[in-house]
């Protein structure tokens, strides 16, 4: 069987190559030119170079593909954009990379068995933030980021697109593991001994392990599923401060000042920083699509389908997760 991973360069995407390579499948990593290839080391690896911006240049990549190597059976498109300096950027990268790669899988005969999309539960935007409800398929999306609307955008587009596309999303709530590098930000922070939290109201978050959400994924291609939508999680919700506990206990750090900052200071900072970041014509890690996930206080999602339908069975909770990502930081020299 033949896949490719979009987007294989990335903190998913390489252990989603990982995982179809321990499965024996024959692999492409979809790389821009300029990508790192660190992750991508193992001899298995075919590299596709696709450039999903430029619809003209893709469709000469994919047929090249076509005619050399054949169709792929299944495509995990990881490739995408979290962070940009301009929220229009966020479209063009998330929503209209997509468009094109779908269109051009159809019309160059290489429609795949499945297209298997990585979205995030960010497209649901803060919804049940009074009762905490779990986030389902039943509540309409209202994302306040650009990340999460451009997600919503192309996920729209896939379940408009015709009978036949095979497509299956996946909405991950917060996903961290070894090569993760903005939740690495506060375990740098907390091995200086500061900890910072945003806002007093009452916080749910949830969390995936990365190597659950590949699971989740590869069971979707066991199950030939098509032409739906899954909420991933570890299945626990986990208070405000969980994860930072369990990340100062692993690092041995005893003294940590665990600040409380109020949202409207928050807020200020969030859209200074970005104003500097985009005058010096860089993105920042701190900016006001950050500044609305941080507020948002209700992240619990409905993973039963997952469970019933594809038989997910989280292998790491949260305490389990961070220990091996932070035994990984640590080897790496990151931390």
């Amino acid at each position: 069987m033949k896949i490719l991973v979009t987007g294989a360069s990335g903190f998913i995407g390489s252990f989603m190559v990982e995982e179809a390579l321990r499965r024996g499948m024959d692999t492409w990593a979809g790389v821009r030119a300029s990508s790192s290839r660190a992750y991508l080391r193992d001899s298995r690896i075919r590299f596709a170079e696709l450039d999903l911006g430029r619809a003209d240049v893709l469709e000469k990549q994919l047929l090249r593909q076509r005619d050399e190597a054949g169709p792929w059976d299944y495509v995990i498109h990881c490739a995408g954009a979290t962070k940009c300096r301009r929220t229009e950027d966020f479209d063009r990268i998330n929503y209209e990379g997509t468009c094109h790669l779908v269109r051009l899988l159809a019309s160059t005969g290489m429609m795949p068995r499945q297209f298997i999309f990585i979205s995030s539960l960010s497209v649901y935007g803060p919804v049940h933030e009074q009762d905490y409800a779990p986030i389902s398929d039943h509540d309409t999306p209202r994302p306040d980021t650009a990340y999460g609307k451009s997600k919503l955008r192309a996920e729209q587009f896939l379940q408009a697109s015709p009978a036949d596309f095979p497509y299956v999303i996946f909405r991950p709530t917060g996903v961290y593991g070894p090569r993760e590098r903005d939740y690495f930000l506060m375990a740098k922070s907390i091995d200086r001994h500061v900890d910072v939290a945003v806002g007093f109201r009452r916080q749910d978050l949830t969390f995936v392990f990365v190597k659950d959400l590949v699971q989740a994924v590869f069971r979707a291609i066991d199950r030939g599923v098509t032409r739906r939508a899954y909420f991933v999680s570890d299945g626990n919700v986990y208070a405000s401060r969980t994860f930072s506990d369990y990340i100062q206990r692993e690092l041995g750090r005893h003294a940590v000042a665990h600040l409380t900052l109020p949202l409207g200071l928050v807020r200020c900072v969030s859209a200074m920083a970005e104003t500097v970041a985009g005058w010096a014509g860089r993105s920042s890690t701190l900016n006001r699509d950050k500044y609305n996930i941080m507020k948002q206080r209700n992240w619990r999602c409905d993973i039963r389908p997952l469970v019933d339908e594809l038989g997910y069975q989280p292998e790491y909770d949260l305490e389990r997760g961070v220990r091996e990502s932070i035994a990984w930081y640590k080897k790496e020299g990151w931390l």
